[in-house]
């Protein structure tokens, strides 16, 4: 457009016109010393300004008349147009009288003129000198005054400096006083951490040298303790050798009075006695003297017990033996009596010469136990079974004596290593339950690691059985002790209990047997109808103490409540039901159970074969074949069925007989129990059994 092209045109002129070519400094106040020497320095005229005065100020004065200049206009108009002002010398200069531009020599006509222009140029010369000199004053002022306003700002300048220089000292000392505290607090407590160092550095070294004088001292007495614990079983096997052979000897001597008990069954038909008891008694005998060398043999060596048992078994066939010889000495005097006294009759017979004799027949024999076989049943146990039950707590006596250092011990470490290990063996046997078949394998593998003598965490510490020399004893029986209080409580209250109790001790039992031996002793101990055993009252004993030996809890006198001891018979019975046919699942199955149902048979038959007792009898009988009837039904079939036909039709009666009409309901119970189960032909699967779906959880 014809517009932009004018604006565009302006704006090069603009730029090419002198006030466009000018230079601004926005630093100006960073070059103020040029300003000022410029401002310091004196104007000087350029060689333009001679020029100026030759035309422009003449012609300026002819349009004015003279009259109307003034030198206070002249120099009011110097002053107010300072841009023509002359400043040139050279300019000055042609004003001068003394000018090369005016002739010396020349007068005429002209002269008044050149007079009269020089003396105008005269005044003019002056006032634009004056101009001149009163510009260069007004420029001196200026440049007093910055210079003065220079002298003030140097003067704040250094002021300020001297300022900020002592303001900088102050906080050097005062950095330096700050850096010189800190070092010295810091050196304060290094010397402080190098005192506490070495002070603890030095209780570090007295506890060591106690402790490697406690652990000398702990290996010095272990020395001793194998050293002693070696003659210990040195001597002990030297005794057991010694009583071994004393053993055989008596077992020599018992088999020689055996043949001599049987060399005088002569005598039976001679003289009319009956030796069948006393050849029972002595084949018991001979039975029980090769029973505890059989379990001496086993247990490595006899013990005293045994060698004193035997001693009295000898002894008591001497007595047999005595008693039977002085029997048939008695049985011979009889017989010639007799026949003294026939002699004389028929003597006298003869000599009274009577009538025809009168035959007179022999009375009949009365019908004892010789003519008629004895249907009472016994009251007490089989003596095999009694021996069993002996040596098991002869066992458990035993290793009770074995750890008893360690519970009797004062030492503060043995104390809570006693205590670790109780809690490691009784806690996880507490946390059985049928919750899931991992869970319980979980407690059967910690149970099997203690014993096996491996590190165990128990309430937040290692335990092992090595940190004692008598823990894998105590671990033992504590073990065995918290399987049977288990039966005692737990299972008493929860019938379904029994079986994830019954499985992990069975396994227990496989892999360490000294614990079911112990279990076992337990057991009979606080439930001896077990065994079955019968204690009888001796003349002299306690009430309390033979109370005690029939299972119930006596505390101060006070006996329980025939309930609360029932319950607790009940569930041991059925504890003991559970463990002989149950086996872990997780072990060697080509191995027999270490108390399989064999056992089971053997404690039905001889509780069978004893006289039953009010209310416990009715009771155990239930609780066994409830749990364990149906195994035996698998294992014994028509066996087993025989013998529950015989407890209906026999052994009912016999319980019923002597029990009470307010003891009634145990043998209802039973009855119950049996006739439906001979009615189905099956005995169920008891309540909480443990299946192949438990295991997979």
């Amino acid at each position: 457009m014809p517009s932009e092209g004018r604006c565009w045109e302006t704006l090069k002129a603009l730029r090419s016109s002198d006030k466009g070519r000018l230079c601004y400094y926005r630093d100006w106040l960073l070059r103020r010393e040029d300003v000022l020497e410029e401002c310091m320095s004196l104007p000087k005229l350029s060689s333009y300004s001679g020029w100026v005065v030759e035309h422009v100020l003449p012609h300026m004065q002819e349009n004015q008349p003279l009259s109307e200049t003034s030198p206070s206009s002249t120099s009011a108009s110097a002053l107010d147009q300072p841009s023509f002002v002359p400043k040139s010398p050279d300019a000055s200069s042609a004003f001068s009288p003394a000018s090369p531009a005016t002739p010396n020599g020349t007068k005429g006509k002209d002269e008044s003129q050149h007079t009269e222009s020089m003396v105008l140029q005269s005044s003019r010369g002056i006032k634009v000198e004056g101009c001149v000199r009163m510009y260069e004053l007004v420029h001196r002022m200026k440049g007093t005054g910055l210079r003065l306003w220079q002298e003030e700002q140097e003067r704040k300048v250094q002021a300020l400096s001297e300022m900020a220089s002592e303001q900088l000292k102050r906080f050097d000392e005062w950095k330096e006083l700050k850096q010189h505290k800190e070092f010295q607090d810091l050196r304060e407590v290094m010397e402080k951490s190098s005192r506490e160092a070495l002070g603890h550095q030095e209780k570090l070294k007295a506890e060591h040298r106690h402790r490697a004088k406690i652990l000398n001292l702990k290996l010095r007495e272990a020395e001793q303790q194998r050293v002693k614990q070696a003659e210990q079983e040195r001597l002990r096997k030297e005794e057991g050798q010694i009583r071994l052979r004393a053993l055989y000897a008596l077992q020599e001597e018992m088999l020689q009075l055996s043949q001599q008990l049987d060399a005088s069954e002569q005598h039976k038909a001679l003289l009319k006695v009956d030796l069948a008891a006393f050849q029972t008694r002595g084949n018991q005998l001979c039975s029980l003297i090769s029973g505890i060398i059989r379990a001496s043999s086993e247990s490595s060596y006899p013990t005293a017990e045994s060698q004193a048992e035997a001693e009295r078994a000898l002894r008591e066939m001497r007595d047999l033996l005595m008693n039977l010889g002085q029997e048939i000495t008695r049985a011979c005097e009889d017989k010639r009596r007799q026949d003294e006294e026939e002699a004389q009759v028929k003597l006298q017979e003869a000599q009274m010469q009577q009538g025809p004799e009168a035959h007179k027949e022999p009375p009949a024999p009365s019908q004892g136990p010789g003519g008629k076989q004895n249907e009472d049943l016994q009251v007490k146990v089989q003596d095999i079974t009694m021996q069993w039950y002996q040596q098991l707590q002869d066992a458990s006596m035993q290793c009770v004596l074995t750890f008893e250092g360690l519970t009797n011990s004062k030492d503060s470490q043995a104390k809570k290593i006693k205590m670790d290990l109780q809690k490691a063996a009784t806690i996880p046997v507490s946390q059985i339950s049928t919750i899931a078949g991992s869970k319980l394998k979980e407690i059967f593998d910690k149970i099997h690691s203690l014993l096996s003598g491996k590190p165990v965490q128990s309430g937040g510490r290692s335990v092992s059985v090595t940190l004692n020399p008598q823990g894998l004893d105590f671990v033992q029986y504590k073990l065995a002790e918290k399987f049977v209080k288990q039966g005692e409580e737990e299972v008493a209250s929860h019938h379904e209990a029994a079986f994830p109790i019954a499985v992990v001790a069975s396994g227990i039992w496989e892999l360490h047997p000294r614990v079911g031996d112990l279990i076992l002793a337990h057991l009979h101990k606080k439930c001896p109808y077990s065994v079955p055993f019968y204690p009888t009252f001796k003349e002299g004993m306690a009430l309390e103490d033979y109370q005690r030996m029939l299972g119930y809890q006596v505390k101060d006198s006070k006996v329980e409540q025939q309930d609360n001891f029932l319950k607790r018979m009940s569930g041991m019975i059925r504890l003991y039901a559970a463990i002989i046919q149950l086996r872990w699942p997780y072990g060697n199955r080509q191995e027999i159970h270490p108390h399989g149902l064999n056992h089971g048979w053997r404690w039905l038959a001889q509780i069978l074969n004893m006289e039953p007792l009010s209310d416990v009898t009715a009771t155990l009988l239930f609780d066994f074949l409830e749990v364990c009837g149906n195994a035996l039904m698998k294992q014994y079939q028509v066996q087993f069925w025989k013998m529950l036909i015989l407890i209906k039709e026999d052994y009912f009666p016999r319980i019923e007989a002597i029990t009470s009409s307010g003891q009634m309901g145990s043998f209802i119970r039973l009855k119950q129990f049996l006739e439906k189960c001979l009615q189905h032909k099956d005995i169920p699967v008891p309540k909480g059994f443990l299946t192949s779906s438990f295991w997979r959880s």
